[in-house]
């Protein structure tokens, strides 16, 4: 890319950066003719031009990128930049830009003063807060956003934005669509997610971490990152013992025929009975665990044949929901454990209790156990098999296990251990458990059916379509949808329903399934915005206009800001780089919804006061067309639906 100012503003930036490492050598001054004071002032001059420099290069190369221009951030570093150049002093000073939620004070809001004023106080130096925010006020750098600044109360510095930089960064979203911001570096990401049991059926609790973990994964692609989604099934254990023994007993000649498994659950509840109740079934089940883990290939065939069973099972729910996934279950770790257990005794951290082989992490008060006194190993030891992998073996900048807020202390441990051997350094490598809280029924107790067995996920999906189709048939839809038309319907809602009621919430709190809240559209639920998505979508429709004018007004027309529910809904649209920020920062999607919720109802607000189309009354046809607010409307639509596909939702054309 060629940028016309470019090489004159490196070369300058070059020559700068000399004058300032000049002034820094002793040599090169005259203390006696200038004083110390005047070579501060002019060192802090050159380094406040060397930095508008390199920002107008910034902003030249940001203008040349198809990226989305992450608003909040370019006015943190404006402010950053003003705050070094007032006070060069301050260390580590405080930087609060944010969105400000009254309009009258302007779109976006400074607090650093107040928390400076704090910091300065501490050193023994009494300053006003409103001085300081004049003084930054005053040292804030020539740049392409802020059209005003205003000091309120205390020392808040309330930011009013250009409306051709709006207008501006609008057109750039049309024309080159939802392009994330630039990328740094890009980053090798695993997502640990869903990780049920082989033999067992998914079950609710299952739920959520199948779809936190695709949103995650999902999110850090976006960015631009290489994502490695991991299902990180349990595939070994005891509990294959007795499973097998029950093959073999039920299906003597599963070798030579596939055995009609039909019922898994039933299968594993038949075996445990016997396991509890049989001293010899028990007996022969523990000798299959030995022949299982000798890797003998008639047992190793038997646990294959469960293991099928289950993904077919695994695969009908991950169909439904669109989840992507590899499965690498704990088996595929077995080989590795031993190495493990030799690293951690070769560094002398492996202690022995009671035949056991313990392991203490620095300020950890329990202890990992990587083997049993019976010689075996314990999720402790493949978990950290899996850690040692993913960091070795796959190379990974980023390791985030998605499973519930209960293993949050294991996980603590797994990961102290970790950095205690010397596997990763915090600092450099991001290890993240993102836990969450359990599915909770109407009755706040735990998500049970009515004779207190566990939820299992194919039938809350098949119940979702059944609701579904009544809400949509309740509405009149069938009477107006082709049957191809209601079916995409019904799922879009049935499972876009259940994923968002999941995302919405603050996934560190437990949270309430209920299909009426889910299926209603009113308030902030996927029923609501993607019933709103489709009226958005229909406005073009209904003004006749083709898909290529659209494009054509994007690159010609430009966008007006000037009625104050244009303004707000430029403003809005242009915050979803800041959200997509926040999230890849604390992995709380429900920032997501909030802000798509805030979208439809803003662009609501837009619409019922701005007239897009302008039809004769007594006609009805289109007499004119404000094209500006046409891609007001489209800009809207673009970002509803990347942020749908992000959180794996799959919006229809008609509803």
């Amino acid at each position: 890319i060629f940028f016309p100012v470019a090489e004159a503003g490196e070369r300058e930036i070059k020559s700068l950066s000399a004058e300032i490492e000049r002034l820094k050598n002793p040599q090169n001054l005259d203390l006696s003719s200038t004083g110390l004071d005047e070579l501060r002032e002019e060192n802090a001059r050159l380094k406040y031009r060397l930095n508008i420099l390199k920002k107008s290069l910034q902003e030249e190369r940001s203008y040349s990128s198809k990226s989305m221009t992450n608003v909040n951030q370019r006015l943190q570093e404006i402010f950053g930049d003003a705050i070094s150049v007032a006070y060069p002093d301050l260390e580590n000073a405080p930087l609060a830009v944010t969105p400000n939620q009254q309009a009258k004070f302007g779109d976006y809001q400074c607090n650093s003063a107040m928390a400076m004023a704090q910091m300065m106080k501490a050193k023994g130096l009494k300053v006003n807060p409103r001085e300081i925010a004049e003084k930054i006020v005053q040292n804030i750098p020539d740049n392409e956003l802020i059209e005003r600044t205003e000091i309120a109360g205390p020392g808040f510095i309330n930011v009013h934005l250009k409306k051709t930089f709006v207008s501006k960064l609008l057109t750039n979203l049309l024309v080159n669509g939802v392009q994330p911001p630039p990328l740094d570096r890009k980053q090798k990401v695993i997502v640990d997610f869903s990780s049920p049991n082989i033999a067992k059926e998914m079950h609710v609790g299952h739920l959520r971490s199948t779809i936190i973990g695709e949103s995650v994964c999902r999110l850090f692609e976006f960015i631009g990152h290489e994502v490695l989604r991991l299902n990180h099934v349990g595939d070994w254990g005891t509990q294959f013992g007795m499973l097998i023994a029950h093959l073999q007993d039920k299906f003597p000649n599963y070798l030579s025929v596939s055995p009609p498994i039909g019922d898994l659950q039933a299968f594993y509840k038949e075996s445990k009975k016997r396991f509890d109740d049989e001293e010899e079934f028990k007996k022969r089940a523990y000798q299959c665990v030995v022949r299982l883990q000798s890797k003998d290939p008639d047992f190793i065939k038997a646990w294959n044949l469960i293991c099928d069973v289950s993904r077919n099972e695994f695969q009908k729910v991950y169909d439904c929901l669109g989840i992507r996934i590899i499965e690498r279950g704990e088996s595929y770790y077995m080989d590795m454990m031993a190495d493990v257990v030799k690293e951690f005794e070769e560094k002398g951290l492996v202690e022995l209790d009671e035949g056991r082989k313990i392991v203490f992490a620095p300020g950890q008060s329990i202890p990992l156990t990587v083997v049993k006194s019976d010689g075996g190993y314990t999720y402790d030891t493949s978990d950290l098999a899996a850690l040692r992998q993913r960091l070795f073996d796959e190379k990974a900048d980023v390791i985030i296990y998605v499973t519930d807020s209960g293993q949050a202390g294991h996980f603590q441990l797994v990961f102290a251990a970790g950095q205690m051997i010397g596997w990763y350094d915090p600092k450099v490598t991001r290890v993240e458990h993102a836990g969450f809280g359990v599915v909770l029924g109407e009755d706040k107790k735990k998500f049970k059916t009515r004779s207190g067995d566990t939820v299992r996920l194919m039938d809350l999906l098949k119940e979702g379509l059944k609701r579904s189709m009544d809400k949509l048939k309740e509405k009149g839809r069938d009477k107006v949808l082709t049957p191809e038309e209601l079916m995409q319907a019904q799922q879009a809602v049935a499972f876009g329903c259940i994923k968002y009621a999941d995302l919405s919430h603050n996934r560190i709190n437990d949270y309430i399934f209920s299909f009426d809240k889910m299926l209603d559209d009113r308030g902030n639920t996927a029923a609501y915005l993607l019933y709103a998505f489709t009226r958005i979508r229909s406005i073009a429709r209904l003004a006749n206009i083709e898909e290529a004018a659209l494009r054509k007004a994007a690159e010609t027309c430009e966008i007006l800001l000037e009625h104050e529910k244009e303004w707000k809904l430029g403003k809005c649209i242009l915050r979803f780089p800041e959200i997509l920020q926040k999230m890849v920062d604390d992995l709380l999607l429900h920032t997501l919804c909030d802000y798509l919720y805030e979208l439809a109802t803003t662009f609501t607000e837009f619409y019922d006061s701005c007239y897009c189309v302008e039809k004769d009354r007594q006609t009805g046809e289109v007499v004119k067309v404000n094209m500006w607010r046409m891609l007001l409307c489209e800009a809207t639509a673009v970002i509803m639906a990347k942020g749908f596909d992000l959180l794996g939702l799959n919006p229809v054309q008609r509803m």
